[in-house]
Parts: structure tokens; C-alpha cells; sequence
């Protein structure tokens, strides 16, 4: 069986540094973010939402053109198998105001981030419960061990970068 993953959205952004010599992230976490992207373009395992949200945000912060970078190079290929099963799994997800009702009620979560609520809510709706691939965003380090409580885990594909950032 297949590994599967909810993948944020600065996860393919951070994987586009690659082709850059100005980047201000480590090379180690480019090089994560690179690995599990093609890890996900050659194997499958993507979970997504069935109305797309998700694909959305990746496409207004990516080229659907696929050429400038690994990140593009994901949103292009998520474009062209979003619907095959093998490649990617989809569920259902129920909007509730700002969030989802598949959003986990924790009182360690009522300030999580409107924006990233969608990433939470496909994980925890799904039967696997996927691990959400987490990047560079900072917010998700303080929410980490709520997340866990609630049976969702967030693998940090840049852990010292994101712990010193938080904590900064």
C-alpha cells in the first residue's frame, strides 16, 4: 500500500528554490521539499479535497506551466492526474463558516490560520488520517502537539528551520 500525504502548499514553493543560488531557506530543506515532491509525482499518494480548494491555492501560488521549478513541475503534474485514483485520493470536505466541520474542535487550535484549515480537515477526514507535509510555515510548529491530540501529524520537512523560526 502506498504511502499518502497532504502536502502544503510552501512545500512545492520551497521545492522551486532549488534552481536558485539566493535562497535564504537551508539547502537541506530544499532538498526534502525536492524528495517528496518526486517522491508524490512517481508514486502517487497525494490526498486532496473533492472540491478543490486545495488545488486551487497551489495554482495561484504556482506555474501551471510546470517549467520554472519542481514546485511547477508538481502543480502540473497534480493537474494532469487529479483524477486518477491511483495517483491521488480525494474526500469530501463540509465548509462551516471560516473552517471545515471536519476541522478538530482542541482548544489548542482556535486561532489556527482560516487559510490552512483545509489542509487539517482533508487529513482528519480521511480513513488513513495522512501526515501533513509542513515546510516553512512557522504557525504550524506551535500547533503541532494540539494536532497530535487529535490523531493528525504534521511532518516537518525542515524541523531546525522551523523550530528556530518560531521560536524567533
Amino acid at each position: 500500500m502506498r504511502e499518502e500525504y497532504v502536502i502544503d502548499t510552501n512545500v512545492p514553493i520551497v521545492a522551486n528554490l532549488a534552481t536558485r543560488d539566493d535562497a535564504d531557506i537551508p539547502a537541506a530543506c530544499i532538498a526534502a521539499c525536492v524528495r517528496y515532491i518526486k517522491r508524490i509525482t512517481q508514486e502517487g499518494g497525494l490526498v486532496l479535497d473533492e472540491d478543490g480548494e486545495i488545488f486551487q491555492e497551489y495554482r495561484n501560488k504556482l506555474s501551471l506551466r510546470g517549467q520554472s521549478g519542481q514546485g511547477d513541475a508538481f502543480v502540473k503534474w497534480v493537474f494532469d492526474h487529479q483524477w486518477i485514483e491511483s495517483k491521488v485520493s480525494r474526500v469530501k470536505i463540509h465548509k462551516q463558516h471560516d473552517s471545515y466541520m471536519e476541522f478538530p474542535d482542541h482548544p489548542g487550535l482556535e486561532k489556527f490560520d482560516p487559510s490552512d484549515r483545509k489542509f487539517v480537515a482533508v487529513s482528519n477526514a480521511h480513513p488513513g488520517k495522512p501526515p501533513i507535509l509542513q515546510a516553512t510555515d512557522s504557525k504550524w510548529w506551535g500547533w503541532k502537539d494540539a494536532l497530535q491530540l487529535m490523531g493528525i501529524t504534521v511532518c516537518f520537512l525542515c524541523p531546525s528551520y522551523i523550530k528556530e523560526k518560531f521560536s524567533g
